[in-house]
């Protein structure tokens, strides 16, 4: 995983160059390598070494003139190496190295081979070509200057004092000065009326279990973020597994204010479970509140839940690398397939609640997805999704909705997810885990870090700079006095209004309280403290 910088137009002096590339030093803290084409084109590279630690450094160049920079992991990089690909030549070892050579023998139409998440950019004399991943796991950024020099770039803050406007590159997405963009990535599930596959609970554990192991994949130890949550606990519990006959000792860790936090309760009980062996981090909310200037400068938002939930994971990151892991499985995304947040209970009808998955999974790339990717490479820590593989994006996003909303099943959420989980030989997950209510990870490390964060900001911010707040911030105008105190950390950064208006605000659908805190549903404040497995005679008169 990696930061990458593209320049395409007018020569740019490489001291500049290399400075501006720093910005994102710490997305590759192993390398740093640039490339300057004969017509001054530039391509740079900040590396974090996973696949390939020895000759994989890029730019890598293709069998002639084309070159390439990457961001991302392609796990079928060898299965392209050994078909569609087996009579070029290839220079390393790397996985990033396939996509130069798709780019030679395929032209532009290639981006729906790979499977994997990506962000790149291919220059071959005055031809150039930039991709994101389908979903949007991996970041990516253009502008232009005033000059008509484009930029790409993996974080806004390579282009920000470069660019006289810029925003966000589409996910599923690739463009080319001959096509401009083009939409590559067009699943049938992004028509809600095409979920209408019957309910298979094993296609539904295999696909994720086969997601996950490829994700395993790597030349540096593997650990697992253990929130003690459905989706973390299930992730890893799959990779214990996976990795059960090897040589491999899974790490897990997992974040609180102390060793009483819900997330760490619960996630201890699964460490023991799955004999993992398990880190217990605890951080302050006096720390916390003192590395909100640094933490928005390096997530690029002021989403409020955002950056709730990323100054705890920024913390762990930080342990886990000092530790020498570099690579962690995550479970973001399984909560937009399924509907797992508590206001998916009250959807009006099932296909608003179909809608509603289909628009949330789409916009990851402003939400989840930028927080797990921004908070951990702040320290060179790549974190892995496997339920937003592609393959298993195409079982989930196809199952009727009937199957999915939690009023079918006595408003347990994610039911069907828990119940092709519920082995009754080998359990997945002990019952009381697999069972449990949702909790938002901002709330599940303690629920007096969002209290104490809030009641911060009301001190910081007054009540005559709220009242200004829709003069001072037209775009995504604050409705709080958290979301201001946010608002103005990130506008010291990132002060253009194109980079205000790269950011999409979380707000959950359904429910009176638009806090995106999942203690603000009345589901949370009326829930019983634990959720006792229900019979299998329930699931099917539900059905």
């Amino acid at each position: 995983m990696c930061g990458i910088l593209a320049i395409i137009g007018k020569e740019k002096d490489p001291g500049l160059v290399k400075s501006i590339s720093k910005r994102m030093h710490h997305r590759g803290p192993d390398e740093s390598d640039i490339h300057i084409t004969d017509n001054g084109y530039v391509l740079s590279h900040e590396r974090l070494s996973i696949i390939d630690l020895h000759t994989g450094k890029q730019p890598i160049q293709g069998t002639d003139t084309a070159w390439m920079v990457h961001n991302g992991e392609i796990y079928n990089h060898q299965h392209l190496r050994e078909t569609v690909l087996k009579e070029h030549t290839f220079r390393t070892t790397s996985d990033s190295e396939v996509i130069v050579h798709l780019y030679e023998e395929f032209g532009y139409d290639f981006c729906n081979r790979l499977d994997g998440v990506f962000a790149f950019v291919v220059v071959n004399g005055d031809d150039f070509m930039a991709g994101r991943d389908p979903v949007g796991v991996k970041p990516l950024y253009y502008g232009k200057d005033s000059e008509g020099t484009m930029y790409f770039a993996s974080e806004m803050k390579a282009l920000a004092d470069q660019c006289i406007e810029f925003t966000t590159f589409p996910p599923g997405h690739f463009y080319t000065p001959k096509t401009g963009f083009v939409a590559y990535y067009k699943p049938a599930w992004f028509d809600p009326a095409k979920a209408t596959q019957n309910l298979d609970l094993k296609t539904l554990r295999d696909g994720l279990i086969n997601a996950t192991k490829k994700r395993l994949l790597a030349d540096v130890p593997v650990g697992v973020l253990l929130s003690g949550g459905l989706d973390s606990s299930l992730t890893s519990s799959i990779a214990s597994r996976l990795l059960k006959n090897t040589n491999s000792k899974l790490h897990s860790f997992s974040i609180g204010l102390d060793s009483e936090a819900p997330d760490l309760l619960a996630a201890r009980k699964v460490a023991d479970y799955l004999g993992t062996e398990h880190h217990e981090i605890h951080f302050s909310v006096e720390k916390g509140i003192s590395i909100l200037e640094k933490l928005i400068w390096h997530l690029e938002t002021y989403d409020v839940t955002s950056i709730r939930a990323s100054t705890p994971m920024y913390f762990m990151s930080k342990v886990i690398t000092d530790m020498g892991i570099k690579v962690v499985l995550s479970g973001e995304g399984a909560d937009e397939i399924f509907g797992g947040y508590l206001y998916f209970r009250n959807a009006p009808s099932d296909l608003e609640f179909q809608k509603e998955t289909i628009e949330r999974v789409q916009k990851l790339a402003t939400a989840d997805c930028l927080r797990a990717d921004k908070s951990t490479m702040a320290h060179g820590l790549e974190v892995r999704v496997p339920f937003l593989d592609k393959d298993f994006l195409d079982i989930a996003m196809h199952i009727a909705p009937e199957y999915k909303q939690p009023k079918n099943f006595k408003d347990i959420e994610k039911y069907i997810l828990r119940k092709a989980f519920d082995t009754p030989e080998k359990p997945f997950l002990p019952d009381e885990v697999l069972w449990r209510q949702k909790e938002q990870f901002s709330d599940g490390v303690g629920y007096g870090w969002i209290d104490q964060l809030i009641a911060h900001c009301e001190l910081k911010v007054t009540d005559a700079q709220m009242a200004e707040a829709a003069v001072k911030y037209p775009v995504n105008t604050p409705a709080t006095k958290e979301a201001y105190y946010y608002r103005e950390i990130f506008s010291r950064h990132f002060p253009q209004d194109s980079a205000a208006a790269t950011v999409r605000k979380w707000i959950p659908k359904w429910q009176k309280n638009t806090d995106p805190s999942g203690r603000a549903n009345a589901a949370h404040v009326n829930a019983d403290t634990t959720i006792a497995q229900p019979s299998q005679k329930v699931f099917t008169e539900a059905l």
